[in-house]
């Protein structure tokens, strides 16, 4: 089967000898950001049709229920998930807190259908007694009683963190109440599950290995972390949440081999497993620094993991044709693999892409590029001249590495629309011998990846978990657990219109009882631009939303350019991205998220990216902003139309 045109453009831009040519860059470039624009709409369609009951291809769903696949047989994914369902959560949460205010209805409907499960008698146990471990269950709600591997821990963290993330955005929107009342009692009982049962064996994301697993300990150890500032936000506390959080961190550095990441402890394979960049990339921080500890996607140690376990595929694949080190290839799950022949998957795929998306941003974030001795192989797979040492963001070292690192993470995706059916549809494998799709039609978790690694692309970032505060291992690790508390969600009354604060930010405000100072506890207050500086603290970092209103036609992208560094310097080969998921025909929305220096000025225009990489400048004069730095102002939106 020939390639289509763009991924044979891609394949010419990953080899030196046109690395050069910005020209053909430029062209491959926008081809993928076109197949993204279009792309990025079907694979929210799709997710949606897979959410029970006004999904197309789930109508005997319960409202609420995220089913992993349409498919009934050969194989039969038509049940729920409860980790596949939190991940794809996540994503719409994110899109939602990024302007898509359509997907309220679909969020409190899966939060409410979370509620009920919790409290469903299943083969892991009740509510109080496991049973949170449950990793599925029909799409009617009721306990799946056949064998199957259980229990599975990841599950209760990362719905902890979907809905921490929802409950956040309904404390900043001034709906403290909603969350307190409705978030909070599910999130509590997930963290006493990761508190009580993280140090017990369990199966892993693939649900074949009963054992320890790195993704499950890594989303885990920021459940915790993320529940006890969540808590502290609603003006209570999850003390079983510090205490274990820790511990976890201290158990999650023995997963690091010294070349690469452990997947699973009690396995008899090799451990170089996609499991372990799902758990860099699912515990990224966009405000951490390339940090060991918590396998960072910029770590030294994430990143040599990254060529091993993208390396053990090169060969493996009649696809990939043996392709030399630095250039991307389909990944599967683990080298391993024999689930229907063993094949590449798509979230694989994509999760190898987004790791370096993540990477690119928390670079650009710190201003620099540290190589050591345990990520120089992987550096100099894509730019030979690497060496250990430090390199600014003003040199020219850095550009050239920044250059290489997003063309070899674009190179992934590129691969992903190769196989994708012409009408977008992506399964959940596709055939190593000939890129035809394997196994379960339409895949939920497949669409999630392919959004959260197009956000990422374009700088779209979630909110911070806390990991900056959270990443000293203990000197000694010790075993233990803590009993948290358990009790039945029962509050499902939701406003009937949720809607955005926009010149308000919140704060928590605490102070200390002393003998000889007076002691005031407001808990959680709205601070307007005007409020006492010592009610909190002036960020140092605004999350700044562009939204453009700019009419397009397929095969044209919307870009970014600008004076500062994080908007290439005028550069256009590092302009910055816009995102047209939201984009309709009757509100042409192109938009972007970029984190940005408070109070810092700049200029900027957007740029028209044409099908055959022409650039067309909006006319004069350069458009003019100043970040915010206001007390409290983390976040801000700038609205324009295309000139």
């Amino acid at each position: 089967m020939a390639p289509p045109l763009s991924y044979a453009l891609f394949a010419l831009a990953l080899s030196p000898a046109v690395m050069a040519d910005p020209l053909l860059k430029s062209r491959a470039t926008a081809s993928l950001s076109s197949w993204l624009a279009t792309e990025t709409s079907y694979a929210l369609e799709a997710i949606l049709n897979n959410i029970g009951s006004s999904g197309a291809w789930a109508q005997s769903a319960s409202p609420g229920i995220v089913v992993a696949s349409p498919s009934t047989s050969d194989p039969d994914y038509y049940y729920t998930w409860t980790r596949d369902s939190a991940l794809t959560l996540k994503v719409l949460i994110d899109l939602f807190k990024n302007g898509n205010s359509s997907l309220q209805g679909v969020i409190e409907e899966y939060i409410d259908a979370q509620a009920y499960l919790q409290t469903v008698s299943n083969p892991s146990g009740t509510l109080s007694t496991g049973g949170l471990g449950e990793p599925k269950f029909n799409v009617d709600k009721t306990a799946f009683t056949g064998s199957w591997g259980r229990p599975q821990r990841d599950g209760p963290a990362l719905r902890a963190t979907a809905l921490i993330s929802f409950g956040e955005w309904l404390i900043d929107n001034g709906y403290s109440t909603y969350a307190s009342d409705i978030v909070w009692p599910i999130v509590r009982n997930d963290l006493s599950y990761v508190a009580q049962y993280w140090n017990e064996t369990g199966y892993d994301l693939w649900e074949e290995v009963d054992g320890s697993s790195f993704f499950t300990v890594a989303v885990q150890h920021r459940a915790l972390v993320e529940g006890a500032n969540f808590a502290s936000a609603l003006g209570t506390s999850c003390d079983y949440c510090t205490s274990q959080a820790p511990e976890i961190l201290c158990y999650l550095q023995s997963f690091w081999t010294g070349s690469y990441i452990l997947a699973n402890f009690q396995s008899s394979r090799s451990g170089k497993d996609v499991n372990t960049i799902l758990g860099s990339i699912h515990t990224f921080d966009p405000e951490a620094a390339c940090d060991d500890t918590t396998f960072q996607p910029c770590s030294p140690r994430a990143l040599a993991n990254h060529k091993v376990v993208v390396d053990a595929f090169r060969d493996l694949y009649t696809i990939n044709n043996n392709a030399a080190e630095g250039v991307a290839v389909a990944v599967g799950r683990y080298p391993e693999d024999t689930y229907y022949n063993g094949n590449p998957w798509f979230l694989c795929t994509l999760a190898a892409a987004e790791q370096l998306y993540d990477a690119l941003y928390q670079w650009n974030n710190i201003g620099s590029i540290t190589i050591t001795d345990v990520s120089l192989d992987f550096f100099q797979d894509l730019y030979s001249d690497a060496a250990v040492g430090t390199y600014s963001s003003s040199s020219s070292e850095y550009s050239a590495i920044v250059d290489a690192v997003k063309t070899y993470a674009d190179g992934f995706v590129s691969i992903v629309e190769n196989y994708a059916l012409t009408n977008g549809s992506l399964s959940e494998q596709y055939s190593k011998t000939d890129g035809t799709q394997e196994s379960a039609r339409d895949l939920t978790w497949s669409y999630a990846a392919l959004l959260t690694a197009n956000m990422r692309r374009n700088s779209i970032v979630p909110a911070a978990w806390g990991e900056t505060a959270a990443s000293s291992v203990p000197a000694t690790c010790v075993s233990t657990s803590a009993t948290g508390i358990y009790s039945t969600a029962t509050d499902t009354a939701w406003p009937s219109t949720l809607t955005a604060a926009t010149t308000t930010a919140t704060a928590t405000t605490t102070t200390t009882t002393t003998t000889s100072k007076t002691t005031t506890s407001t808990g959680t207050s709205t601070i307007s631009t005007t409020s006492s500086s010592s009610s909190c603290t002036t960020p140092t970092s605004v999350a700044v939303t562009f939204k453009l209103t700019a009419t397009t036609y397929y095969g044209e992208n919307i870009k970014m350019s600008g004076s500062i560094p994080q908007l290439g310097d005028w550069d256009t080969d590092d302009a910055v991205a816009l995102s047209a998921a939201n984009y309709t025909s009757t509100d042409p929305l192109w938009f972007v998220t970029i984190n940005l220096p408070a109070g810092e000025s700049f200029e900027y225009k957007y740029i028209r990216i044409e099908s055959d990489g022409t650039i067309e400048w909006e006319s004069d004069p350069n458009r003019s902003y100043t970040v915010p730095a206001a007390c409290g102002e983390t976040a801000a939106v700038e609205s324009d139309t295309w000139r």
